[in-house]
C-alpha cells in the first residue's frame, strides 16, 4: 500500500495497530481516508477481515467506509462496517432469547410506540394532557440512554405523584414491549448490553472476534454506546477511536462530550494523534474558527493549520434589520456569482442556528429568482405546523374549504378518527353541505362522544365566530385567536419537546410574516394575505440535483464544504441562544456549534447581524454575539463590531470598515432589557409570546363596556359605543362609522 499520500500525523495513524488509539480529527483534516487506508493496511498487514469492526453514527457514512476499503483491498465480506444500531440488530437476530425475546422480535417506530404509550394511559386512566404523549417518550429514551431501568429511575428520582405516574408508565411500557416480542430503537443498544453482561461467554466470543475495533464520530457517542464499546475492547484494547471535540454539537441529543475528553483516562496507555492539517479551509478562516473555539475550557489542546494562503479576510456586515440582512446576502451572491471566480449557486450556502430564520432568506431568493433548496428540512412554509395554521385561516377566509378542515380537524386531536369523519362527510353530502356547516349542527355535534363532541364544538365556535368577523378583525388578531383558541399552542407547549419547541418557534415567526403583510399593504385583508402567502409556498425549489444555493441549519452542515459561506443572524440571544447567556456548559456547545458552521467555508466566510430584529412577531434591538467579539479582529473587514477596551472599559468598535476604532461608538442595548429572552430559556420565550397572544385575544374587557363609553379598536381605531347587547357592540368610529362586533372576539378596550 502507498503510504506516500498520507502525512505524517496520518501516516503515524494509518500504520499504528496495537493497544488504545485516539485519534483528534479537526476539521477537513482528512479524517475519512486516514481511517480507511488504515483498515486496508491492518488487512495488508495479514489481519483477518473477519476480526475488524469499524462503527459510524450514519448509514451514508457507513457505505462510504464500505466503498472506500472495497476500492482499496476488495471485497469487505466478513468484515463489519455497521452503525451502532445495525451492529447491535445484528447481534440481537443471533442471540435474542438470551435475553427473553424471540429472534423474531419487532423494531417499533415512533408510531408504534405513541400507540402504545396512549393505550397505557388510556388503561391507566392518566389524563394525556397532564403526561404528554411525546414528553413521557422523552423521558422514557433519555432513560434508556443512560442505562437506567424502570426500577432506576424510581430510585435516582424523588418520589412524589409525577416521577411515580412516570415510573408507573415507563415499566408497564417496558413490560408490554417485551410482551409483544418488540424494542424500539433504544432497546437495540441498551438490550445489547444486557445480552453482553448477563452472557460472559458471547461477550468472550465477540472480543476474540473483534480484535480490531474502529469507532468514527466518537464525540457524538451517548452513555450506552460507549458502554457497549468499551465492554468489546476491554480485553485486547485495540481500539480506535476518532473524533473532534470541538465539533461536539449534538449534546442536547445524549452525546457525551466526556467521552473523547476522557478517553486517556480509560485507558492511560492510550497514544493520542493529532490530525491538525486542514485541506480544506484558507489561513484567515481557519485562524478566526480557533480565535472562537479556544475560548472553551472543555477541550483538548489543539489548532488547526494550513499550507494555503491565508486568503480573504472574514467579512462582517452589520445589517439595520433582518431584511437589510437577507437583501445584503442575496446581492451579495448575485455579485459574486458573476465574478471571476465562475462560482455555480450551489458553491454558496447560507448556515443559519434556527429554521425560523429560513423565511426571510426564501423570500428574498424568491423575489430575484434565484434558485435554492433546503437540505435536512423543510422549506418555510412547507413545514406542517405552517400548514396547519395556513389551513385554519384558509377556513376562516373559505368555510366551504373541506380540504382544509379535514386536514386540522384532529390538529390537535379531538378524537375524530377515520371512521366519524366518514360519517360527517355522508352527513354533508346528504344535505348538501360543507364539513364545516354539517358539523355546525346541534344533532351533529351531540352524536358525537362526550370529550370529542366539546373540542369540536370549541373549534366550529371558533372557525365561525372569526369568519363572521373577518372583516373586524386584523389578520394578526385572527391569527391570535386561532392560536389559542383551538388549542393548537397550547397542545405543542404540553408536548414539552425539542420538535415542539421548534415548532412554536416557527408559529411565532408567522406573525412576523403577517406584521410585515399588514406594513405594507395597502388595505390589508385575510383574503389577499392567503393569495399572497399561498402564491409564495408554491414556488418550487425542491429538486436536490439543481444548481442552487443552499440554506440548512449549522447543526445539518456537519460533515459539508462550501466554498462561500454566510452565517447569519450573529446575536447574543439568538446565537448564542437564550439558554447560553446563563448557562457555561451550554455556551461552549454553541461556541462549537459556531466553529463547525465557520469551518463549512474553504474560500470566504461572511458573517452578519442585525440591529434590529423581528422575530415571533416582536422587535428588538440586538446586541451583537459574543463569537463576534471573541474574533480575532485582524481577521476581519466591514463593519467594526462592538467591544469592551480591556484596560480603561472604553467603548470602542474594532475591525471596522477602515480598520481602526471608532472614535463616535454606540452605546450597546442592555441585554437584560432589549429581550425577556435574555433572562429565560428558549422555551420561556415562547410561553411569554403565547401569554402575549393569549392577551392580545382577550375580550373580557368588552363585558364591561357600556353605552355612552369611549373605546379603542385594533383595526379600527377610536369610537363611540352607542348600543350593547349580551353578545354585540355597536360602535360609530371615528374613521370608518358605524360597526357593530361580537363580544367574543372584539379587540376593544375602554378608554
Amino acid at each position: 500500500m502507498n503510504l506516500d499520500k498520507f502525512n505524517k500525523p496520518q501516516k503515524e495513524a494509518v500504520k499504528l495497530l496495537e493497544g488504545p488509539l485516539l485519534i483528534l480529527a479537526g476539521a477537513g483534516s482528512g479524517k475519512t481516508s486516514t481511517m480507511t487506508g488504515r483498515i486496508a493496511y491492518m488487512i495488508e498487514q495479514g489481519i483477518s477481515r473477519y476480526n475488524i469492526l469499524a462503527v459510524t453514527f450514519t448509514n451514508k457514512a457507513a457505505g462510504e467506509m464500505r466503498e472506500r476499503v472495497e476500492a482499496l483491498v476488495g471485497s469487505c465480506d466478513g468484515m463489519w462496517i455497521l452503525t451502532f444500531h445495525a451492529m447491535c440488530l445484528r447481534m440481537l437476530k443471533m442471540d435474542a432469547n438470551l435475553i427473553g425475546y424471540g429472534k423474531n422480535f419487532v423494531i417499533y417506530d415512533t408510531t408504534d410506540q405513541k400507540t402504545l404509550i396512549k393505550n397505557i394511559l388510556k388503561d391507566f386512566n392518566i389524563n394525556d394532557k397532564e403526561f404528554g404523549i411525546p414528553y413521557l417518550l422523552s423521558i422514557i429514551s433519555n432513560c434508556k440512554e443512560q442505562g437506567q431501568s424502570p426500577e432506576l429511575y424510581r430510585k435516582n428520582n424523588e418520589e412524589n405523584f409525577r416521577t411515580k405516574t412516570i415510573y408507573n408508565v415507563y415499566k408497564e411500557y417496558t413490560s408490554r414491549l417485551k410482551k409483544n416480542n418488540a424494542m424500539d430503537f433504544d432497546d437495540l443498544l441498551l438490550n445489547t448490553l444486557i445480552l453482553l453482561r448477563e452472557n460472559p461467554e458471547l461477550l468472550d466470543k465477540y472480543r476474540r472476534r473483534f480484535q480490531y475495533i474502529m469507532v468514527d464520530e466518537y464525540q457524538d457517542t451517548n452513555h450506552i454506546q460507549y458502554m457497549l464499546i468499551k465492554l468489546l475492547a476491554d480485553e485486547h484494547h485495540n481500539l480506535c477511536v476518532v473524533g473532534d471535540d470541538d465539533q461536539c454539537i449534538y449534546e442536547w441529543r445524549g452525546a457525551d462530550i466526556r467521552n473523547i475528553l476522557d478517553f486517556e483516562k480509560d485507558f492511560p496507555e492510550a497514544k493520542v494523534i493529532k490530525l491538525e492539517q486542514n485541506y480544506r479551509s484558507y489561513g484567515n478562516i481557519l485562524a478566526g474558527a480557533h480565535s472562537v473555539i479556544e475560548n472553551n475550557r472543555g477541550r483538548k489542546n489543539k489548532k488547526l493549520w494550513t499550507d494555503k494562503e491565508d486568503g480573504h479576510k472574514i467579512r462582517y456586515y452589520r445589517a439595520d434589520t433582518e431584511k437589510d440582512e437577507a437583501r445584503y446576502i442575496v446581492s451579495e451572491i448575485g455579485f459574486m456569482k458573476t465574478g471571476p471566480e465562475n462560482y455555480l449557486w450551489s458553491d454558496f450556502a447560507i448556515l443559519y442556528r434556527t429554521n425560523a430564520q429560513s423565511r426571510v432568506f426564501e423570500q428574498a431568493f424568491a423575489e430575484r429568482g434565484i434558485p435554492y433548496r433546503i437540505l435536512s428540512g423543510l422549506r418555510y412554509y412547507d413545514r406542517k405546523e405552517i400548514k396547519d395554521l395556513m389551513a385554519y385561516m384558509r377556513l376562516v377566509a373559505n368555510p366551504k374549504d373541506d380540504l382544509a378542515l379535514s386536514r386540522i380537524i384532529n390538529e390537535p386531536k379531538r378524537g375524530m378518527g377515520a371512521k366519524s369523519m366518514e360519517k360527517i362527510s355522508s352527513f354533508a353530502t346528504m344535505y348538501g353541505e360543507s364539513l364545516l356547516e354539517t358539523l355546525s349542527r346541534p344533532e351533529i355535534i351531540a352524536g358525537l362522544s362526550g370529550k370529542s363532541g366539546s373540542s369540536v364544538k370549541a373549534l366550529i365556535d371558533c372557525l365561525n365566530l372569526c369568519s363572521s368577523e373577518a372583516d373586524n378583525l386584523r389578520v394578526s388578531d385572527i391569527y391570535d385567536e386561532l392560536l389559542v383558541k383551538t388549542g393548537y399552542i397550547k397542545a405543542l407547549e404540553d408536548a414539552g419537546t425539542v420538535e415542539a419547541e421548534g415548532r412554536i418557534e416557527n408559529l411565532m415567526e408567522f406573525k412576523s410574516v403577517i406584521a410585515d403583510y399588514e406594513k405594507e399593504a395597502e388595505n390589508p385583508t385575510l383574503a389577499e394575505f392567503m393569495e399572497k402567502i399561498t402564491l409564495m409556498a408554491e414556488v418550487d425549489n425542491h429538486d436536490e440535483n439543481t444548481n442552487a444555493v443552499v440554506l440548512m441549519t449549522m447543526h445539518s452542515s456537519k460533515g459539508l464544504e462550501f466554498p462561500v459561506v454566510f452565517l447569519p443572524g450573529l446575536e447574543d440571544g439568538l446565537f448564542p441562544g437564550h439558554r447560553a447567556l446563563e448557562n457555561e456548559d451550554s455556551m461552549e456547545e454553541e461556541r462549537r456549534l459556531c466553529y463547525v458552521g465557520m469551518t463549512r467555508a474553504k474560500e470566504r466566510l461572511i458573517l452578519t447581524s442585525a440591529s434590529m430584529r423581528t422575530i415571533y412577531g416582536r422587535s428588538d434591538y440586538t446586541r451583537e454575539s459574543t463569537f463576534l467579539r471573541e474574533l480575532n479582529p485582524k481577521l476581519m473587514e466591514g463593519d467594526g463590531v462592538f467591544r469592551k477596551k480591556k484596560k480603561d472599559d472604553m467603548d470602542v468598535y474594532t475591525g471596522g470598515r477602515d480598520g481602526y476604532s471608532n472614535p463616535n461608538p454606540i452605546k450597546p442595548f442592555d441585554v437584560s432589557k432589549y429581550s425577556s429572552a435574555c433572562k429565560t430559556g428558549a422555551f420561556d420565550l415562547v410561553k411569554n409570546a403565547k401569554m402575549a397572544t393569549r392577551a392580545n385575544v382577550s375580550s373580557e374587557g368588552a363585558v364591561d363596556i357600556k353605552e355612552g363609553d369611549r373605546v379603542s379598536h385594533s383595526k379600527f381605531g377610536e369610537g363611540l359605543v352607542i348600543e350593547t347587547d349580551e353578545r354585540t357592540l355597536t360602535v360609530m368610529f371615528d374613521s370608518v362609522g358605524r360597526k357593530k362586533l361580537a363580544k367574543g372576539i372584539a379587540h376593544i378596550k375602554k378608554l
